[in-house]
C-alpha cells in the first residue's frame, strides 16, 4: 500500500511539474476569422513570476492544423519536454491546410503573413510574459511550415532572432519534382486559389518562394538551421538552397540524416533545432537558467 501511495504521489508531482498547454483563440481582423493556437508553457512559468520567456513559433505543414505538433508526433510529450528543457514558450499557430504562411495575392481570406507577424505575435506578447524583442523570438516549422519560417524571417528580420526549416518546401515554382500529369493537375488545384494561375507576370510563385529570398536572409545576418531526410522527396530543393547559401557566404547550419517526410523524422529533428536555438538565445543574453 505504501509503495502504491508513493508511486501515485510521484506521478502527481511529475504531472504538476510538467509543462502545460493552453489553447488560445486569436482573432484575425485581416481575415475576419478567429483561429486557435496551442501554447506550451514550461513548468517554471507559473512559479517564475518575474521572468520574461523567449518564444518559439513552431509551424505545421500542409493539410495540417495548429494541434499537429502536439497530436501527431509519436511521443506526445515532446513539446512539453523541450519547453521545460530549454525554458521557453512554444507557440503552435494555425496556418490552415495550404496557406504557405503568406498573404495571398488573389484570396483576401488567406493572409497568414499578416496574421502571424502582427496579430498572433501581439496576442502572445499581450497574454504572456515574453521577451518582446527579436533576440528572444524564434521561428521554425516542417514542410510548408519550414517554408513559412524562412519566408517570414526573410521578410521580417526585425521580428525574429533565428529561423529553422525541417523538410521545407522551399520552392513554390516547381518543388524541384518531376510531376505526373495527375500530380500536376492536383498541384494546380491547390496552388491556384492561393497564388493565381501559372504563367502570370510578374510570377507570384517565384516571388513567394524561399529559394528566391536568400539574399534577404543573407542581409538579415540571422542564424539559420535547415535539415531534411535523405529519403524525402524535397531533399533536392533543400540541397539547392544549401548550395546557394554557401555560394553567397551566408552562415547556416545544414544537416541531412536518414528519414523521409514523416513525423518520426521531425520528432528527431526538432530537438537538434532547439539545441541550435538555445545557443542563439545564450549569445543574445535571453536564455533562462534551467530549473529543478
Amino acid at each position: 500500500m505504501r509503495l502504491l501511495l508513493l508511486l501515485l504521489l510521484c506521478f502527481i508531482t511529475s504531472r504538476a511539474q510538467a509543462a502545460q498547454v493552453d489553447t488560445l483563440a486569436i482573432a484575425s481582423a485581416a481575415m475576419q476569422k478567429t483561429y486557435k493556437a496551442a501554447v506550451v508553457l514550461p513548468a517554471s512559468y507559473a512559479k517564475n513570476k518575474k521572468a520574461n520567456y523567449p518564444v518559439l513559433y513552431l509551424l505545421h505543414g500542409a493539410f495540417g492544423h495548429f494541434s499537429d505538433w502536439l497530436s501527431k508526433t509519436p511521443d506526445r510529450q515532446l513539446l512539453h519536454r523541450l519547453a521545460d528543457q530549454h525554458q521557453l514558450i512554444i507557440v503552435n499557430p494555425e496556418g490552415e491546410t495550404f496557406s504557405f504562411y503568406l498573404d495571398s495575392p488573389v484570396n483576401p481570406g488567406s493572409r497568414f503573413e499578416t496574421y502571424l507577424t502582427q496579430e498572433v505575435r501581439e496576442k502572445i506578447d499581450q497574454t504572456y510574459r515574453t521577451v518582446r524583442d527579436r533576440k528572444g523570438r524564434l521561428i521554425a516549422g516542417l514542410s510548408m511550415g519550414g517554408h513559412g519560417a524562412l519566408y517570414l524571417a526573410a521578410r521580417h528580420p526585425d521580428l525574429y532572432g533565428a529561423a529553422g526549416s525541417m523538410s521545407g518546401a522551399l520552392d513554390l515554382s516547381s518543388l524541384n519534382r518531376k510531376l505526373t500529369p495527375a500530380e500536376a493537375a492536383e498541384r494546380k488545384k491547390l496552388f491556384e486559389p492561393l497564388l493565381g494561375p501559372l504563367g502570370t507576370t510578374p510570377d507570384p510563385y517565384a516571388a513567394n518562394s524561399v529559394i528566391n529570398l536568400l539574399e534577404q536572409l543573407h542581409q538579415a545576418a540571422m542564424p539559420l538551421i535547415i535539415d531534411c531526410g535523405i529519403e524525402d522527396g524535397l531533399i533536392e530543393i533543400n540541397r539547392e538552397v544549401h548550395r546557394r547559401l554557401l555560394y553567397q557566404h551566408t552562415p547556416h547550419d545544414y544537416t541531412e540524416r536518414p528519414g523521409g517526410h514523416t513525423w518520426e523524422y521531425w520528432q528527431t529533428a526538432l530537438p537538434y533545432q532547439l539545441q541550435f536555438f538555445q545557443q542563439v538565445l545564450q549569445a543574445n543574453g535571453t536564455v533562462l537558467p534551467a530549473t529543478r
